[in-house]
């Protein structure tokens, strides 16, 4: 009886693990069953592997490249070139590509993803064409481009181009993808894309060269003497800087130094891979070499003839990267436009963007200061700890702040030895102060508030009439951006502020806007140009007479002081000349001039 009462409350075995998953798959399915859903496996995303490209193919592998203007695709073939790559700059994009864009790619898309992966798919069925096959194309090339990730669509145009490779029939084809903040994702231990001392110094001439040469081209054209004389000289300089960038000697330091260092080095490879390093950093910002050819291509510059008395408004161009930077049908030609217009363009250099990302950086990690700290709990009297928790800010603080200030003095640098016309780029904080209390300085997506930031700084610092901002349509950051120029505007009542969504289509309508906008921008340039003329007390003739005297002030590359509150050209131009006929002022002497 006793034994009975025992078994009858003795608690039966828990059930083991297994038996407990298979009871909840029974129930599962019976549920599944019951609502008459289909009996599927989930299948979650995973990213698609794909071939590597790898160290052993540069040899015979073409790296394929587009985006930029092709004066800094030129730099930039250059410099790959002359670090043994096979690289190719691709065909500016046009409409066709972008219909070709939009057959094989999603609906609703990035404007610059249509126009880069259709002109890309055009440029592999021209190859096509040619004779090679797919899978040829597919092997012996590789497709290298800028990706990202954050509140906008540019963090998908990689599986954009994939997919869209896919639709039209080259399947496989390789993407390299350079992260904005990560740099180049390589998986292989031998990637074949590698990023050495030589290549990473020479992109940073190159890419300063091509804000340099760019900004150059638009500041010298709309005043030409002679139609055309801009783009000869322009090529020509293009071709020397990129043969020089792609046959210059490279520096090794065991053939420049003495022998008894060479040989005390060669023992010591560490020692000398720094060394080596070093040299190569230097050799690339100072030698004698570079500066040579950059002053022969200021002396080509030279010889264009200016007339810097026309009166033309400034127009500041803003807005989405890719869009502000492209020259053809993804902006609608709008530079081209703009000076048929009788505007002067003032264009945006990728420093500025670079710069961008390296304070964006730095703000981040002030923001963030203490949360990935090694010793987040210290005390405020466990000293050890605390230092350690600084070190580790500073280090990484400083190793940004380090950066910014090497991009800005390199970009001046050049700038100076190719005449000194471009401006130095506008530093980062200042940006950030002036747009802080319309836009968030550290609000992410697209260029955050760098568009809001340029509007107000140009237009208070009398840098130009007219801000044009360039964007695909639909850009979610950028018509944030908008919603608050509208703000930006009421509270500075100056301002002439237009944003353009930039499209295949819609040329006609855009370019109308634009010419409504310049109206008002062409009136306030000539207002400012005929208070300037008439406080000299002059003639515009007289002051003709005097600039056909003096060769200098024909010349391209004259430095014009600005005065405060002026914009224009012209209006600065005419009281500099009238102070010279006054001898209020000295002819400023030309670089290379004895």
């Amino acid at each position: 009886m006793s034994s009975a009462i025992k078994s009858a409350d003795a608690t039966p075995p828990p059930l083991v693990e297994e038996e407990i998953a298979r009871r909840v798959a029974a129930e599962r399915l019976r549920l599944v069953r019951d609502a008459g859903l289909p009996e599927k496996p989930v299948e979650h995303f995973h990213r698609p592997m794909e071939r590597l490209f790898t160290a052993e193919e540069r040899d015979r592998v073409t790296i394929l490249f587009g985006g930029f203007t092709w004066k800094h695709e030129r730099f930039i073939e250059a410099v790959f070139r002359g670090c043994g790559y096979r690289f190719q700059m691709l065909p500016n994009p046009d409409v066709a590509a972008f219909q070709t864009g939009k057959e094989y790619g999603n609906n609703g898309q990035c404007n610059p993803t249509y126009f880069t992966v259709g002109n890309l798919i055009e440029f592999l069925r021209s190859l096509e064409a040619r004779g090679l096959s797919r899978q040829e194309i597919i092997d012996n090339y590789v497709f290298f481009t800028a990706g990202s990730c954050g509140p906008c669509r540019f963090g998908m145009y990689e599986s954009e181009y994939r997919m869209a490779l896919e639709n039209a029939g080259f399947g496989g084809f390789r993407v390299l993808l350079f992260q904005q903040d990560h740099g180049v994702k390589a998986a292989s231990g031998n990637p074949g894309l590698k990023f050495t001392a030589d290549l990473g110094m020479g992109q940073l001439n190159a890419l300063n060269l091509g804000d340099v040469i760019n900004d150059m081209v638009y500041q010298i054209r709309p005043y030409e003497v002679a139609p055309g004389a801009t783009g000869e000289a322009i090529k020509e300089v293009v071709d020397q800087l990129s043969d020089f960038l792609e046959n210059r000697k490279r520096y090794e330091i065991l053939e420049s130094t003495p022998g008894w260092i060479s040989r005390r080095l060669a023992r010591n490879k560490k020692l000398k891979d720094i060394c080596n390093t070093l040299g190569k950093v230097l050799h690339h910002l100072y030698a004698e070499d570079f500066l040579n050819v950059m002053h022969a291509a200021r002396e080509r510059l030279n010889q264009v003839e200016v007339d810097r008395t026309r009166v033309k408004p400034i127009v500041k161009v803003t807005g989405e990267f890719w869009a502000q930077l492209t020259e053809g049908d993804g902006n609608f030609n709008m530079f081209t436009f703009l000076e048929q217009e009788g505007a002067q363009v003032d264009v945006e250099p990728i420093g500025c963007w670079v710069t961008y990302l390296l304070s964006q950086a730095r703000a981040n990690a002030d923001a963030k200061k203490g949360l990935d700290a090694p010793y987040p709990d210290a005390r405020w009297w466990e000293l050890k700890q605390q230092l350690a928790n600084e070190w580790k800010f500073r280090k990484k603080w400083l190793l940004l702040r380090l950066s910014e200030g090497i991009w800005n003095r390199q970009h001046a640098r050049t700038a100076r030895h190719l005449g000194g016309l471009t401006h130095r780029l506008v530093a980062q904080s200042d940006l950030a102060r002036v747009a802080h209390p319309f836009y968030h300085s550290l609000a992410r997506g697209g260029e955050g508030h760098l568009e809001v930031g340029k509007n107000v700084y140009y237009t208070t610092h009398h840098l130009c009439h007219m801000v044009l901002a360039l964007k695909p349509f639909g850009c979610m950051p950028s018509s944030q951006s908008d919603g608050v120029q509208s703000a930006v505007v009421n509270r500075f009542r100056e301002m002439i502020f237009l944003p353009i969504e930039t499209s295949g289509e819609g040329e006609i309508n855009a370019h109308s806007r634009v010419q409504m906008a310049l109206g008002e921008a062409k009136i306030k340039a000539k207002a400012e140009f005929e208070q300037a003329l008439a406080s000299t007390g002059k003639r515009l003739d007289e002051i003709k007479a005097y600039i056909a005297e003096h060769r200098q002030l024909r010349s391209p590359l004259y430095p014009v002081p600005r005065r405060r509150g002026i914009a224009g050209v012209a209006a600065n131009f005419v009281l500099h000349v009238s102070n010279l006929m006054d001898g209020n002022a000295r002819l400023v002497r030309l670089p290379g001039e004895i």
